[in-house]
């Protein structure tokens, strides 16, 4: 892929799991890549995240809430990957004035900015399977109807809609990847803000046993980081993705309980208790989810190359070498 080679990037959430992936492939592919990170503690920014790469990338800290420094930003480049917001389901239950404000209010400030600014810039926003709320069939596909089971699901479908609006009435070349579970080096451990499989890491780095709620059965696909850094990449050079939303699915799906046991087993030690719902959280459970994804692989080439268990082992042994950047 040579179509940003020489080509300006923005990240918003660039120093955090999927934002540092993307800036890693983007340099290998000769961009000039900006990172733009609130660094925010529990949104997941890490510097180690680009430890590897700090020489090659452009870092900004900054809060795009701030409507004053996205208009400054936004100007010249030529593409935007908007991975800025807040993920935790339970967070935006407890604070769903925060969420409201990352997740809807602070996109539509990002898309009056470019609109002000750089209708020309193409943007990749990511969006999550959370605003399909709990499936009717299996696999979800597009077509699914939308209905939300928390305030974060509702707030990051309008950010989405946003966008899709924002490509139809004044052309500016956005699309919208609903994410499942994505999974990989980089991502936050140290709780479950980010993603469950995070904290299932830490307790295996630290001898605790892994905790499954209900009974251990609910399906669930991922996708490994790899593979979600390449569907961003492919929406963001691909003319027919825009104005669309798809499906970033992964592997053959699984239940929580047998993810418990291949950790273990690519741990090599590790335990699991089968554990009820804590009560904040069965309220907002979806249940069986995983994704239809024939859209993004017929209109993008695209396709999930990591099998479950090499991106397990290949996540666990990142953390055995760098835990402690993430552990505290």
């Amino acid at each position: 892929m040579t179509d940003f080679a020489g080509a300006r990037v923005m990240v918003t959430g660039g120093l955090r799991f999927i934002g540092s992936g993307l800036a890693r492939a983007l340099v290998t592919r000769g961009a000039e890549v900006t990172l733009v990170d609130s660094l925010i503690p529990e949104y997941g920014g890490n510097f180690q995240n680009i430890a590897d790469i700090a020489a090659r990338v452009n870092v900004n800290i900054a809060d795009v809430r701030d409507e004053y420094s996205m208009n400054h930003l936004v100007r010249g480049y030529d593409f935007l990957f908007n991975l800025a917001g807040q993920t935790s389901h339970v967070d935006s239950m407890n604070d769903p004035y925060t969420d409201l404000s990352i997740n809807a209010r602070a996109q539509l400030s990002i898309l009056e900015s470019c609109r002000k600014h750089n209708r020309d810039i193409r943007i990749v926003f990511a969006s999550t399977r959370q605003i399909y709320g709990r499936p009717r069939y299996l696999p979800v596909d597009e077509a699914h109807p939308l209905k939300p089971v928390d305030v974060n699901g509702i707030n990051k479908l309008a950010g989405e809609q946003y966008h899709v609006l924002y490509c139809e009435i004044y052309g500016i070349p956005a699309c919208c990847l609903r994410l499942t579970n994505t999974y990989g080096p980089g991502m936050r451990i140290k709780d479950a803000r980010q993603t469950f499989v995070g904290i299932w890491v830490k307790k295996l780095l630290t001898g605790e046993p892994i905790r499954v709620y209900g009974d251990g059965s609910q399906l669930r696909d991922f996708t490994f980081i790899d593979d979600c850094v390449d569907a961003f990449l492919a929406a963001a050079t691909s003319p027919e993705a825009e104005g669309t939303v798809m499906n970033v699915g992964g592997t053959e799906p699984i239940s929580l309980a047998d993810l418990a046991e291949l950790m273990i087993r690519c741990n090599g030690s590790g335990s699991v208790e089968i554990v009820p719902f804590p009560t904040e959280t069965k309220a907002i459970d979806i249940g069986d989810y995983y994704a239809d994804d024939r859209l993004a692989r017929k209109t993008l080439g695209w396709e999930p190359r990591i099998g479950l268990e090499q991106g397990i082992g290949r996540t666990i042994d990142y953390y055995r070498r760098h835990g402690e950047h993430y552990l505290t």
